[in-house]
């Protein structure tokens, strides 16, 4: 593989400068860089040398170039001050105030670029009592509430590795909103700051949850919940060779499979919601699971709609047929360790800008001569002086998702200002409008809490798209619309 290809996806010609820093920042460079961006990461000087590589130099660290400077001297101030002169973004993960004191706060940079899109990510938010006080994902997801709800009954809280808090919640959301500023700044023609904390992002990814804790459907309790392992249908169940699969079967069809596939469809047994039963049921499903192997029971389901999976471990994911078969595994040498490193490719298929694995991680400083001597470069020109509003106000969006993830992203969009129109089926209601929480736990599907809590903020129509005349009003909305999501099975 060459150092580096030449640069595709939806973000080229954007750049990025990277102050370097650990966990959310380089894992929101690393997927603007893998969506196009060309991302200069400013190293400290005082890391070159001999030792361990340092983790800038791993796979968050991919799809960049690196210079290495000393930020307490003029010299390597004025250096980034340069390169935020000819950029786009600038990330940085300081706590409150450092980027300040070292000279390239805010508004330093705006002074030199009124353009530039400026992130930062820190854990608990730039104010506030607990601002200035370290702490690590664990403990920003511990204030979120997300740590105190993932567990089993009686046990202590389960850290779910830092997926939560450095990246779902920080890192993914900082890229969301820097790229929501990038599509305002079309507009408006100016920069802003871009403040994340991981503290609110965690937060923002426990919405449903705290929605059907007010409406009486989930309790404070964890592991008593349907999507805590306090559920049959939705839990991790061990083998006969001491492996593990999964259930997910939370809506009715799928239950009832989920049921056949384990001899239990032709029973009488409590209603599926029915909390009192869970328990024993989740005995017998337990029983049953222990009569086969993982791989008996990925044989007998293979194709099937009971919401399962087998419970892979790391050294498995290699052989995974599904990720082998979307081509998402990236292969290259790591330039410090000399090992052949897999990991997984950037993320979303696009259709006329595809992404493409450009280069490894750098080394610190591998890039200083080359991007001094690089050409002057002005900020991506994206628009003029219109006025400004909400990031994504004027972005028309029709969804056609169903169900849970992607009804939330464009809860998202939509709380960043996108016009969103919800369309829905006259004759098949969505999942989350028949199924618990309701409101004063009256069945309806008006009062259904997770349907009212990915779809807040939405426009909402129903078609029959069976009806030509409901196909024809569809297409119309497409051609009103700059983007079209949806959640369809393929073909």
């Amino acid at each position: 593989m060459s150092e580096a290809k030449q640069r595709s996806g939806p973000l080229v010609g954007v750049r990025v400068v990277e102050v370097a820093g650990i966990g959310p920042g380089p894992f929101a460079a690393m997927v603007l860089a893998d969506l196009g961006a060309d991302v200069v990461r400013v190293d400290r000087a005082s890391d070159v040398g001999p030792g361990d590589p340092p983790l800038q130099t791993r796979v968050l660290g991919r799809g960049r170039r690196s210079v290495a400077v000393d930020l307490k001297h003029s010299a390597g101030l004025e250096l980034l001050l340069g390169l935020v002169e000819r950029a786009d973004v600038l990330l940085e993960g300081f706590r409150p105030g450092v980027a300040e004191r070292l000279g390239f706060g805010p508004d330093v940079c705006h002074e030199r670029n009124p353009r530039l899109v400026y992130g930062r990510i820190t854990g608990w938010g730039q104010s506030g009592p607990w601002a200035g006080m370290a702490g690590h994902d664990i403990n920003y997801i511990a204030l979120s509430g997300a740590l105190g709800a993932i567990g089993r009954k009686g046990e202590a809280p389960v850290a779910p590795l830092n997926l939560i808090g450095d990246f779902g919640g920080g890192g993914m959301l900082l890229a969301l909103g820097v790229a929501c500023a990038l599509v305002e700044r079309q507009g408006s023609g100016r920069g802003q700051v871009v403040d994340a904390a991981m503290l609110e992002g965690s937060n923002l990814l426990m919405s449903m949850v705290y929605e059907m804790l007010a409406l009486g459907d989930w309790t404070a309790q964890r592991g008593e919940n349907v999507l805590d392992s306090g559920a049959h249908f939705y839990d991790v169940y061990e083998t006969a060779d001491g492996r593990w699969i999964s259930f997910g079967a939370i809506e009715p069809k799928f239950y009832r499979e989920f049921l056949q596939a384990l001899g239990l469809g032709g029973e009488e047994l409590p209603d599926q919601f029915d909390r009192a039963a869970w328990p024993g049921l989740k005995q017998r499903v337990a029983e049953r699971v222990r009569e086969h192997t993982r791989d008996e029971w990925e044989a007998r389901l293979a194709g099937s709609d009971a919401c399962f999976a087998p419970v892979l471990g790391l050294d498995e994911i290699i052989d995974s047929e599904q990720l082998a078969a979307r081509d998402f595994s990236v292969v290259h040498t790591h330039p410090a360790f000399g090992v052949e490193v897999r990991f997984p490719g950037p993320i979303a298929k696009f259709s006329r800008t595809p992404t493409d694995f450009r280069r490894p991680p750098p080394t610190l400083g591998q890039h200083n001569q080359e991007l001094a001597l690089e050409e002057p470069r002005t900020p991506l020109a994206m628009g003029g002086s219109g006025s400004s509003g909400p990031p994504l106000g004027g972005v028309k969006i029709l969804d056609l998702f169903w169900v849970l993830a992607g009804p939330g992203a464009t809860r998202m969009l939509a709380d960043y200002g996108a016009t969103v129109v919800r369309v829905e089926s006259k004759t098949h209601l969505d999942t989350l409008r028949v199924i618990p929480p309701y409101q004063f736990n009256h069945p309806h599907p008006e009062g259904a809490g997770g349907f009212q809590s990915a779809n807040a903020n939405k426009l909402g129509i129903t078609l029959d798209i069976d009806n030509p005349r409901g196909r024809e009003l569809l297409l119309e909305l497409v051609s009103w619309a700059d983007v079209v999501t949806d959640s369809f099975a393929p073909g």
